[in-house]
């Protein structure tokens, strides 16, 4: 059992399988089944339940996940270690989905052409998902909506922005949440910081939503909207592509204003997430080392 081996176990596990895993690795598919195959005759042990295409860990699978998760961290941690402070190995983002599409095209461009020896890997989901996966070591950092309260985590303000609800074109100017002709929420799961704030703008006004639809993307979310299945909060960073398709309504600025911050584990700014706060324009001389207040 080697490190490659535990990196192909990993993706297997993270992937639901050997085809996508194969793909996020650049390997055939043949290869990583082989290699599953000879890590469990080494380890004398089945590490999946083998139903169909789909593959569930085992009881020593998952035994086994835990140890691979901080060996192959160790691992990292020791190569940039021994790197002088040059940018280099694995280093894992999170972000929220309105960030990975509207802001980060840009930068994550720029951050590979100058160190094209880290190995990006990025992750999109609701805040609360992802400042949980920063403070138990899933992520390196995480770009999620602030401010953040958890002494475990540094947050480094970013970008800014502000929040609009989204409703279907024609829809009447929008003042109030009294004002919202369908009371359908058009959201992410209940961690996400904007379901959140959404809310908090309907509750404010003594708006109870009729129903709330949990999506995957915004891209559906707007969709939605569009063909008149209910409202959303969206960036307005995020809406120029969807000009004429969506009516957009301003808010107040206590729910429309939030800031977007840098979340990783205090004293864990590596070479690699440095190099990220420095392509992101961070001064990290100016920033503050925690945000603190309940997310939003």
């Amino acid at each position: 059992m080697d490190l490659e081996d535990l990196r192909i176990f990993r993706a297997v596990v993270r992937e639901g399988g050997v085809t996508r895993a194969a793909l996020r690795l650049h390997r055939v598919q043949s290869n990583v089944t082989t290699r599953i195959r000879q890590l469990e005759q080494g380890l004398g042990v089945a590490l999946f339940i083998r139903e169909g295409k789909r593959m569930l860990l085992s009881a020593p699978g998952r035994v086994l996940l835990d140890y691979a998760e901080r060996l192959l961290d160790l691992a990292d941690e020791a190569r940039a270690a021994v790197s002088e402070g040059v940018p280099c190995g694995r280093m894992r983002l999170g972000s929220m989905e309105s960030t990975a599409a509207a802001r980060l095209p840009p930068a994550l461009a720029l951050f590979h052409r100058r160190y094209p020896d880290v190995q990006l890997e990025l992750r999109t989901g609701p805040t609360g998902r992802l400042l949980a996966e920063v403070a138990e070591g899933g992520l390196d950092c995480a770009l999620v909506s602030g401010p953040v309260q958890d002494a475990r985590l540094t947050a480094i303000p970013v970008f800014r922005e502000e929040l609009a609800v989204v409703a279907p074109a024609g829809h009447p100017p929008i003042r109030s949440a009294r004002d919202v002709r369908q009371r359908t929420l058009l959201t992410f799961e209940p961690s996400c910081a904007y379901r959140q704030r959404l809310e908090a703008w309907l509750a404010a006004d003594g708006v109870v939503p009729e129903r709330v639809v949990e999506l995957s993307s915004y891209h559906a979310m707007i969709g939605c909207a569009a063909a008149g299945m209910g409202i959303a909060l969206a960036p307005l960073s995020l809406l120029d592509a969807h000009a004429g398709t969506v009516s957009v309504h301003r808010l107040p600025a206590r729910f429309a204003e939030t800031s977007t911050v840098l979340a990783t584990r205090s004293g864990n700014v590596g070479p690699a997430v440095a190099a990220l706060v420095e392509v992101l324009g961070i001064d990290l001389q100016d920033a503050p080392e925690r945000a603190l207040g309940q997310a939003a």
